[in-house]
C-alpha cells in the first residue's frame, strides 16, 4: 500500500498542468483578431502595396517618377516632349526674328534705291553731291536702325527665356506641353539667378556655330542619374517635370 506524499493528508496525487495552457511553460498566444502588442512577436510590416516615403530627389525605380520637395512625387517628361516644347519656342522666336529682319531689309533696299536715284544727275554738279550725301545719311541711319532692331530682338529673346523661366518656370512651349522647370531642392521656380544660368549656357554654346547649344539641349540624353538633367539644369540646380 502506497501512501504517496506524507505531507498530503488525503493521499491524493497532484494534478498535472494541462499542456498548452498559459503560464505553464508555453508562450502565450494573442487571441485571434487582436493585433500583437508592441515589442512582442515579429516586426510589423507596411500594408501590401504601400509605397514607403522617398527622400527628396529620389528616383522611384525606373518608373519615371521623382520625389521633389514641395511637389511630392511628380513625373519626369520624355525627351520627345521636351524637344517639342523647345521646337514651339523656336518657331515663336523665329517668327519674331523674321518680322524684325524684314523691317531692316526693307530699309536697306530703300536706301539703295535712293542712291540709284542720283545716277541720272551730272556727277560734277552740286545737286549730285547733295543727293549722294543724303542717300548715305539715310543708309547709315537705316543700318543703325537695323542694328538697333537686332539688339531689341536679342533683348526680347533674353527676357522671354530668362524671365519666364525665372518666375513662371515655363515658356510658351513648355506651357503648351505641360512642362515646368523647378529647383530640385525646393520645387519652386528657379528665380532670377537660376533662370539666368540656365539661359546663358546654351547661348555661350551657340557661338560655336550653334553646335554647342544643340549639345546642351541634347545633354539630358547623356545624364546617367536618370533625372534627365541637361548641363544647364545641373549648373542651375533645376529639374524639368511634367505637370499635366
Amino acid at each position: 500500500m502506497s501512501f504517496g506524499d506524507p505531507n498530503n493528508p488525503y493521499g491524493q496525487q497532484p494534478q498535472q498542468p494541462p499542456q498548452g495552457q498559459p503560464g505553464y511553460g508555453y508562450p502565450q498566444q494573442a487571441p485571434q483578431g487582436v493585433p500583437p502588442q508592441a515589442g512582442y512577436g515579429y516586426p510589423q510590416q507596411p500594408p501590401y502595396g504601400a509605397v514607403p516615403p522617398q527622400a527628396p530627389g529620389t528616383l522611384q525605380a525606373n518608373s519615371g517618377y521623382i520625389t521633389v520637395p514641395g511637389l511630392g512625387t511628380v513625373q519626369l517628361p520624355t525627351m520627345g516632349r521636351r524637344l517639342g516644347a523647345r521646337l514651339i519656342d523656336g518657331v515663336a522666336i523665329g517668327v519674331l526674328y523674321a518680322v524684325f529682319s524684314a523691317i531692316g531689309i526693307a530699309g536697306i533696299f530703300g536706301a539703295s534705291k535712293s542712291i540709284d536715284d542720283c545716277s541720272g544727275m551730272d556727277y560734277m554738279s552740286s545737286e549730285y553731291s547733295q543727293c549722294v550725301n543724303d542717300a548715305n545719311e539715310a543708309a547709315g541711319g537705316i543700318i543703325m536702325t537695323f542694328l538697333g532692331i537686332m539688339l531689341l530682338f536679342f533683348l526680347i529673346t533674353l527676357l522671354y527665356e530668362w524671365l519666364m523661366i525665372s518666375f513662371l518656370g515655363a515658356t510658351l512651349g513648355k506651357m503648351a506641353l505641360g512642362l515646368k522647370v523647378v529647383r530640385e531642392n525646393t520645387g519652386q521656380a528657379p528665380g532670377l539667378g537660376g533662370g539666368f544660368i540656365r539661359w546663358i549656357i546654351p547661348i555661350v554654346g551657340a557661338f560655336l556655330c550653334y553646335i554647342g547649344a544643340v549639345l546642351v539641349y541634347l545633354s539630358p540624353f547623356f545624364d546617367n542619374s536618370g533625372k534627365l538633367q541637361g548641363w544647364h539644369d545641373r549648373a542651375a540646380g533645376t529639374l524639368v517635370v511634367k505637370i499635366k
